[in-house]
């Protein structure tokens, strides 16, 4: 892959925020061959397949579902590079039919024909919720001991299954996308953003060349959703209020697609619900921004780096409407306002712009989201023992190499309900 060097970053305090970079070329060669033009080395990087393999290897893709079409989703399997894990968190209706029994079919399917491995488990398994409470991470669950519905907990559930794997590095992609070569690009993306990384510390975010729409019966290929354009507004304020100079770095703030190297993963908090992407800059900002003490001395020193990269696919997905747009940037600004490093000018024009929407009235404030504590504490052993005891719906979708008969299973210590019978 080919992608161009930033122009610019912004820093804020050890985060380093890279522009965004436009994917040039979506398979630049292999390893060997003749030297590139050392003026353009200048201006793009060129990262071998080779490197990306390695990365894809160490790679685990967390798909949160809930209730996505079963050919929508059996695209977005496909276009997931084949060394990298496969992990399924669903939180899709059981009741009156089990959705999440067909879904685990059409993962089995796939990985019988692909030859390959998954992990799938429902979000609301209340053994899942067992072995997080066991764990020391009960803030994640309701009142019947079960993780609570949402995307950003699903997340974390995907986030807990990539470490029992062993995998060093967690991507998320959405369920709705329609475009599975668009699936396979950005996985390439995050493994790039990770080869050029000079921090072990880093996080790769994806931003869409286009998000197209069908306006008077024709494509038209709108740059920005609806939801991104307040989000990254409010965001670059943040950034423009510390630095005294105005930016438009952050250009991703709600990037459902972005991956995280594991060991900064599991020292991030991460919100609940719609809120979670967002958050993520903001907690980096808290925890490694210089404005309140950090609990992560190693990472201070070490800096995070976020990379954020420009896409040559379109992103078609579903469509889910007004409320689900304004629900993801309200989201969104609810944590900003309520962040411990927001300043006044910035909560103002938050409380200017809910007013303006009709959201608040005059003398009120946002609501609080939802925050979890990070997931470098929990008890991992224990953990993955309870998850294996109990997890009625824990799924290790095992490939058979037939040459040896061999099985190849992605947590070998860990059992799951079938092959406890």
């Amino acid at each position: 892959m080919r992608i161009e060097v930033p122009h610019r970053s912004e820093r804020f305090g050890a985060v380093r925020i890279h522009g965004v970079q436009e994917v040039w070329e979506l398979d630049s060669g292999g390893d060997v061959g003749a030297p590139d033009d050392p003026q353009v080395w200048q201006t793009i990087h060129h990262v071998p397949r080779g490197a990306i393999s390695q990365i894809a290897k160490r790679m685990a893709i967390v798909i949160p579902v809930k209730g996505e079409r079963f050919k929508v989703l059996d695209g977005v399997l496909s276009g997931i590079p084949h060394d990298c894990l496969i992990i399924l968190v669903s939180n899709s209706e059981r009741e009156p039919v089990d959705r999440y029994r067909m879904e685990k079919e059409t993962v089995r399917r796939f990985c019988r024909l692909a030859q390959r491995s998954a992990l799938l488990i429902h979000q609301r398994d209340p053994g899942l919720g067992a072995a997080f409470a066991e764990a020391g991470m009960d803030a994640l669950l309701d009142e019947d001991g079960l993780v609570r519905n949402g995307k950003g907990e699903g997340m974390l559930v995907g986030l807990a299954i990539a470490k029992l794997s062993g995998r060093s590095y967690v991507g998320f992609i959405d369920a709705d996308n329609y475009v599975p070569g668009a699936v396979y690009e950005y996985v390439q993306a995050y493994a790039s953003g990770f080869h050029l990384a000079e921090s072990p510390h880093a996080m790769v975010r994806i931003s869409w060349r286009s998000k197209p729409k069908i306006q008077g019966g024709k494509l038209f290929f709108n740059r920005w959703g609806r939801s991104s354009q307040v989000t990254n507004r409010f965001l670059n304020l943040l950034l423009s209020a510390y630095s005294g100079f105005g930016t438009e770095v952050i250009a991703t703030g709600n990037a459902g697609e972005h991956a995280i190297s594991l060991d900064l993963a599991l020292r991030m908090q991460f919100a609940a619900g719609f809120a979670v992407e967002p958050y993520e800059y903001l907690n980096l900002f808290e925890r490694y921004g210089g404005v309140i003490p950090s609990p992560d001395p190693d990472v201070m020193r070490e800096g995070v780096e976020v990379f954020q990269i420009e896409t040559r696919n379109p992103h078609f997905h579903e469509d889910k409407g007004s409320d689900h747009v304004q629900e993801m940037r309200l989201q969104a600004l609810n944590v900003l306002y309520h962040s411990p490093i927001s300043v006044p000018d910035v909560r103002n024009e938050i409380l200017d712009f809910l007013r303006t929407q009709g959201v608040i009235a005059e003398g009120e404030e946002p609501p609080q989201e939802l925050l979890y504590p990070p997931m470098a504490t929990l008890d991992w052993d224990r953990f993955g023992r309870v998850l294996g005891d109990k997890g009625e719906t824990f799924r290790q979708i095992e490939h058979v190499v037939p040459t040896s008969v061999q099985v190849r299973t992605p947590i070998p210590e860990i059992p799951d309900s079938e092959s406890k019978g």
